[in-house]
């Protein structure tokens, strides 16, 4: 990584501070590939003033549970002359993780000893698969995401439209002038990796080509509503849509793509409408196209279709760990992009693109069945693109309604 972002100066911050408590908990950085965690903890270690050891389970023949006794042993021989640190990376790739970790910690706990512990590892699924089953109390998170706007321009400096084609990796930045490197790193060492290695380890999924299968078309149809019977109807071997559903929860947690539910208001129906596919970095879509980045503004409806899955990544990333919810609402033929949901607060959000027709129908229908307390237009004469997605998702819930 060649730049650092003020919200990853924020992480650290909070990370070093965490550390130098008196209390000890589990420090988890979790968050997809290639979005900083690694650079983070080391920076960590250098700030933190402690006597460190770092291992990374990146060996297949270290993925065993006496692999991490035998890094927190090093961690141990470091605290016996005071206050030490031991980071653990990738640890998800350990089968069984959770079980030592959580015997290791206690041991230290019942000795007195000063050991402080930051695990690095994949979101969802690591706190799925680890720490609510074995370390609950024991942890705390601290969530790295994919990079905003604001992000990626304080580090690279880029513009609104690059980061709307490349999306938020900060480790694929420096290889954008050679689109087709960029490319080839983004599927070989993201998309493959994530889906070849990091969910197949962590859980069990009984049909891998068919979660392959299913994050290609969720990558094709991004920023569009498509139900689960049509899913079943285009993919091989698909099964049912109980399985389709898990999967695209797999897809999410691996920071790949999500399926937004349909807003319902108090209803509780979201889990069985059709989702629309979301995927949650662009450089997922545009990688696999065969569009530059002045071919894809070229396109208006391709372009179109990239802006929409920008601001929905950046909503459902600026979501994460918070109290607000994001989904999208239909009816007939009407639509609203998005709905934001955090507790009463409801904000309804319009993406303006080239493919869009002028007129905005779903907020006016939305707006007579929901009263939201907002309705934003993003685009054209809207909100500026670069000036929404320099704004946390958090941020729109405490505004003063206006709908009457």
């Amino acid at each position: 990584m060649t730049g650092a972002s003020m919200y990853q100066r924020k992480l650290l911050s909070q990370l070093v501070s965490r550390l130098k408590e008196p209390r000890r908990f589990i420090q988890v950085l979790a968050g997809p590939r290639q979005v900083g965690k690694t650079t983070l903890a080391r920076q960590a270690m250098e700030a933190v003033g402690l006597s460190s050891h770092y291992g990374a389970a990146d060996e297949p023949s270290l993925r065993d549970r006496l692999w991490i006794e035998q890094q927190w042993e090093l961690g141990r021989l470091q605290a016996e002359k005071g206050e030490a640190l031991l980071v653990l990376d990738e640890i998800q790739k350990v089968k069984g993780w959770s079980e030592a970790v959580k015997r290791l910690w206690d041991e230290d706990t019942r000795r007195g000893l000063s050991l402080k512990v930051v695990l690095l590892g994949s979101s969802h699924l690591l706190v799925q698969k680890g720490l609510t089953e074995s370390l609950a109390g024991r942890f705390e998170i601290l969530r790295v995401t994919h990079w905003s706007f604001d992000e990626i321009r304080d580090a690279f400096g880029w513009g609104v439209e690059q980061y709307v084609y490349f999306g938020g990796y900060p480790g694929a930045a420096g290889l954008v002038d050679d689109r087709d490197r960029w490319s080839r790193y983004i599927v070989d060492s993201l998309i493959e990796t994530t889906l070849s290695q990091d969910i197949l380890l962590m859980t069990r999924v009984d049909k891998p080509s068919l979660l392959r299968q299913l994050f290609h078309l969720g990558c094709a149809y991004s920023g569009q509503v498509l139900s689960y019977q049509k899913m079943v109807g285009q993919l091989q071997d698909a099964g049912n849509t109980t399985t389709l559903a898990h999967y695209l929860d797999l897809l999410a947690g691996a920071g790949l793509l999500a399926g937004l539910p349909k807003y319902h208001g108090a209803c509780l129906k979201q889990r069985g409408s059709s989702p629309k596919l979301q995927v949650l970095n662009t450089a997922l879509f545009s990688a696999q196209s065969h569009l530059s980045l002045e071919g894809a503004r070229l396109d208006r409806e391709y372009w179109g279709r990239l802006v929409e899955s920008a601001v929905g990544a950046h909503l459902y990333n600026s979501s994460l760990g918070t109290n607000t919810e994001l989904y999208y609402w239909r009816h007939a033929n009407r639509e609203v992009d998005f709905v934001l949901r955090a507790g009463e607060t409801v904000v309804a959000i319009e993406v303006k693109s080239g493919r869009r027709r002028t007129e905005l129908p779903g907020f006016d229908a939305f707006a007579k069945s929901y009263r939201p307390n907002r309705v934003l237009l993003v685009g054209g004469q809207g909100i500026p693109l670069e000036d929404f997605l320099g704004t946390p998702a958090g941020k729109w819930m405490g505004l003063t309604p206006n709908v009457s």
